[in-house]
């Protein structure tokens, strides 16, 4: 049996396509999985032990380059898939495989997309209301699963496996002092300010973390979300920066990958770096404020969701100073230590 799986493009959303990987898997014992990416996602696919292999998907991010992909899918023929899976709902996603000419191609309708895909199926929110139920019901004949309740239960959630003589080498690379435990803050999100726990709280429990509890910290973001670091560092005293280390923008996908997994635990805004510590089976807490946790939570029962307000609020800039969003702001450091405790990591 050979599937090929459209992945999506965001990192968070890779992360939680592995449940569908791990799910195939279990069907299909000597299946073998190839997965076509974006280079920013390869560092994610190899340490997903279900994957056989990651195929570039070079095309630059809504360009419609139907002719490009035209040439992707001839390339692909050779490899006979039996099945395509795609996950992205729009029309260009689902071209590859039929240029491939697989012979069932599977996938929600999304952006009409019959001829295309063969093997459709018609997605009510309600039954599937979390992404990664979407995700793993394309496993299943269509017939057999009308709603989430038909998935084989528990889900069986991502799980990145990590080499550690990488996790090593990494250490070593970034001269990270292991003396103390560390705790991992991962600061950024995707859509800038309004969706960041604001840097001076951050700051606050870096404090007691650092003088009160004997941590280390290490703050992770991708190089747009720099000053998300940059703050969080500069707001800490004198003395506590001397246990705090800014990585934002200074890794690489894999080392921050091999750092989180030396991590005993993280404080995190909805991100992608969330969702690769819940993958890496680290006690997480995560900071809601307008987006809802309701579709694409943490999957771990190590996570803690701390959200003060209810429902989905389409807003992307926060009118408060320095562009936060009030419901993030109401969440007291003293919230996040608490449920830091409740993890059981050794902080009381």
């Amino acid at each position: 049996m050979k599937i090929l799986v459209i992945g999506p493009s965001w990192i968070g959303d890779m992360v939680m396509s592995q449940s569908l990987y791990r799910t195939l898997k279990t069907q299909y014992s000597d299946v073998q999985i190839d997965v076509v990416a974006p280079q920013w996602c390869y560092p994610l696919l190899a340490k997903m032990p279900e994957v056989n292999t990651a195929i570039l998907m070079p095309l630059v991010h809504g360009k419609f380059s139907i002719s490009e992909r035209r040439k992707i899918g001839i390339s692909l023929r050779k490899k006979e898939y039996n099945q395509a899976i795609v996950l992205p709902n729009s029309f260009k996603s689902a071209l590859v495989p039929f240029f491939t000419k697989i012979q069932k191609r599977t996938g929600w309708v999304g952006e009409m997309r019959y001829g295309l895909l063969n093997d459709i199926r018609t997605l009510d929110k309600n039954k599937f209301p979390l992404m990664v139920q979407r995700y793993v019901a394309l496993a299943y004949d269509k017939h057999k699963i009308s709603y989430a309740t038909d998935i084989a239960t528990p889900i069986l959630w991502p799980k990145l496996v990590i080499d550690k003589r990488d996790v090593l080498k990494t250490i070593n690379f970034f001269n990270i002092n292991t003396l103390r435990p560390i705790i991992g803050f991962f600061p950024g999100s995707e859509f800038g300010p309004a969706k960041r726990w604001p840097h001076y709280h951050y700051a606050a429990i870096a404090e007691k973390l650092i003088n009160e509890k004997g941590y280390s910290i290490l703050l992770f973001s991708s190089i747009k979300d720099y000053d998300a670091g940059k703050n969080i560092y500069q707001s800490l005293t004198e003395n506590s920066r001397r246990y705090c280390i800014n990585l934002s923008g200074k890794t690489s996908l894999e080392q921050a990958m091999n750092l989180i997994s030396h991590c005993q635990a993280g404080v995190s805004n909805d991100s992608g770096l969330m969702h690769i510590a819940a993958a890496l089976d680290k006690p997480i807490i995560v900071l809601y404020g307008q987006s809802s946790p309701s579709f694409t939570p943490p999957l771990s029962d190590k996570s803690e969701v701390i959200r003060l307000i209810s429902g989905y609020h389409k807003i992307r800039k926060g009118h408060s100073e320095n562009g936060y969003h009030q419901s993030l702001i109401d969440i007291q450091p003293q919230l996040v230590m608490d449920a830091l405790t409740r993890l059981q990591i050794g902080i009381n």
